[in-house]
C-alpha cells in the first residue's frame, strides 16, 4: 500500500506515516538529521507523540528512525516538554504494540532515554547515543572520551545492553528490525503469525545431547543446542554481545515463534549475574507481553558470587527474573540440559515457578549445590576416603533427575533425541492456554 502521511504540514525534523514493511502495516517515523542535526523542537516532538498515539490507537507496531542531537537549545523549555510528551506516548505503547528504534547517527541528551523505553533498538555502526556527552564527562570527571567510545554501537552492544542488534548501515538495520518484528504479532491481543517450514515436528535430535561434554564442568555452546531443536537450525539472537552468560533468542519450532532463554556455559560457566538477570527478565517480560511462548534451557551452577555483585543489588536484579517468570502467562516449557543448582534452579523457570512442562535429560543434576560443594560444607573434617564416599552417595541419591521426577519437580526425563518432538507437541497442546491475571493498576516490578 502507499504511505499515508501523518501531520504532513507540521514543520520540524520529524516525519510520520503509516507504511507497509514486508507485508506488515506499521507507523513509521523518521527524524531528519539534515535539519539542525535532528534537534527536537516542541512541534517535532508533537509529531513523534502523535505517531506513537496513532500506533496505540490503531494497534500496529511503531518503527522510528532516530537521528537527533537532542532537544532544541534555542527553544528551551518548550523543546524539553515536547520530548517528555513523546516519552509518555511511547510508554503508553509499551506491552500493547511492538516498538522498535533504529539509530543511524546521534541520539543524545534527554531524547536518548526514548531508546530505553522501546522494545528493541537496532544501531548502525554510524550511530552513537548517550545522556551526557564527552564534553560533560570531561568537565565533571576529567576523563577524555569520544562519541564512539562513550556511546557508539559497539559500546551499547557490549557494555550497556541498550543495543539489541548492530548493523553495518541503515538498510541492514531496517532489515534487522523487520526480521525481529516477524516474530511478534501486531499487538498484544493477537498471536504471532506461524512461519512456513518443511522441518518435521518429529525430527529426531540426537545431536543436541551429543553436544553436552561428559564432564559436568565441561564447556559447550548452548546456541548449537538451540539450533538443533529449532526449525531449519535458524535463530535470531538478541543482545548477543551483552551478558553473554545467558542467551536470549527468537526462533520457531513447528512453525510457531518462540522465545528462548538459555544459560551459556561458554561464559562465566553459565552462572547468573546482574546483567544476565536483567537481560533475561526483560526478554521474558517482552515475550509474555506479546504472546510469544517461552522455552528455557537450563545449565547453571548458580548465581555468580562476589561482594561487588551483592553491593550492586544482586538481590534486586535477580528478583527481576524471578518476577518476570512468575508473572508470565504464555506457554512455558523448561528443559534441564545438565546442571541446575541452588537459587538459580528456581529462577530459571522451575516447575514450582509455574511452567507448563518441565523436562530433564537423563544426566541432569538438580540440587541445592553440586556434590563437591556439599562435601566441602558437610564433610570438611572427613578423611579423603569418607569425603569421596559422601560425594558418590550424594550424586546417586540427590543429583539424578529421576528423584526430582518422583517428587513432581520434573514432568518427564526424556532422551535428548526426543526433545524437539516433545516441545513441538507441547506447544500445539498449549496453543489455547489462557491464565486469569488478577486485575491491578500495574505490577510493582523489582527494578
Amino acid at each position: 500500500m502507499p504511505d499515508v502521511a501523518l501531520r504532513s504540514k507540521v514543520p520540524g525534523t520529524v516525519r510520520a506515516m503509516v507504511r507497509d514493511v514486508d507485508g506488515r502495516e506499521v507507523v513509521w517515523v523518521e527524524v531528519d538529521a539534515s535539519d539542525r542535526r535532528g534537534a527536537l523542537t516542541s512541534e517535532s516532538s508533537s509529531t513523534l507523540e502523535h505517531a506513537a498515539a496513532a500506533a496505540l490507537h490503531t494497534r500496529i507496531p511503531l518503527v522510528c528512525i532516530m537521528r537527533s542531537s537532542g532537544a532544541d537549545i534555542v527553544e528551551g523549555f518548550g523543546a524539553l516538554h515536547g520530548w517528555g510528551r513523546a516519552a509518555k506516548a511511547l510508554a503508553d505503547c509499551s506491552g500493547i504494540v511492538p516498538t522498535i528504534f533504529v539509530v543511524d547517527g546521534p541520539a543524545v541528551s534527554g531524547p536518548a532515554l526514548l531508546l530505553g523505553i522501546a522494545d528493541h533498538v537496532v544501531m548502525t555502526e554510524a550511530a552513537y547515543a548517550f545522556v551526557s556527552g564527552p564534553t560533560m564527562v570531561a568537565e565533571f570527571t576529567g576523563v577524555l572520551i569520544d562519541n564512539d567510545e562513550l556511546g557508539g554501537a559497539a559500546s551499547h552492544a557490549r557494555y550497556s545492553g541498550a543495543a539489541t542488534l548492530v548493523a553495518p548501515d541503515l538498510d541492514a538495520a531496517i532489515a534487522m528490525a523487520s526480521q525481529v518484528l516477524a516474530y511478534f504479532p501486531q499487538n498484544n491481543d493477537e498471536e504471532p503469525a506461524p512461519w512456513p517450514t518443511d522441518d518435521p515436528n518429529d525430527r529426531s535430535t540426537p545431536e543436541a545431547g551429543a553436544l553436552i561434554p561428559p564432564s559436568s564442568t565441561g564447556s559447550y555452546d548452548v546456541r548449537a543446542v538451540i539450533r538443533a531443536l529449532a526449525d531449519d537450525g535458524e535463530l535470531l539472537e538478541l543482545r548477543p554481545r551483552w551478558a553473554n552468560n545467558v542467551v536470549t533468542a527468537l526462533t520457531t519450532i513447528g512453525g510457531m515463534p518462540i522465545g528462548v532463554v538459555a544459560n551459556q556455559p561458554l561464559a562465566l560457566a553459565g552462572t547468573l549475574d546482574i546483567p544476565a538477570s536483567q537481560k533475561a527478565a526483560r526478554f521474558v517480560a517482552m515475550c509474555d507481553a506479546f504472546n510469544v511462548p517461552l522455552l528455557t534451557l537450563v545449565d547453571t551452577p548458580g548465581f555468580y558470587p562476589g561482594k561487588d555483585l551483592e553491593w550492586r543489588g544482586m538481590i534486586r536484579h535477580g528478583a527481576q527474573l524471578v518476577f518476570a517468570y512468575g508473572r508470565a502467562s504464555v506457554p512455558r516449557i523448561c528443559v534441564i540440559l545438565r546442571k541446575s543448582y541452588g537459587g538459580a534452579y528456581i529462577v530459571m523457570d522451575s516447575k514450582k515457578m509455574g511452567n507448563d512442562l518441565c523436562l530433564a535429560w537423563p544426566w541432569a543434576e538438580l540440587a541445592v549445590m553440586g556434590a563437591g560443594q556439599a562435601a566441602a560444607i558437610l564433610q570438611r573434617r572427613a578423611t579423603p576416603e569418607d569425603r569421596a564416599a559422601f560425594e558418590a552417595d550424594y550424586t546417586e541419591r540427590l543429583l539424578n533427575p529421576y528423584v526430582a521426577a518422583e517428587r513432581g519437580f520434573v514432568d518427564a526425563v526424556i532422551d535428548p533425541a526426543e526433545t524437539r518432538q516433545v516441545i513441538a507437541s507441547a506447544l500445539q497442546a498449549l496453543v489455547d492456554k489462557r491464565e486469569h491475571i488478577q486485575p491491578r493498576p500495574h505490577d510493582n516490578t523489582p527494578l
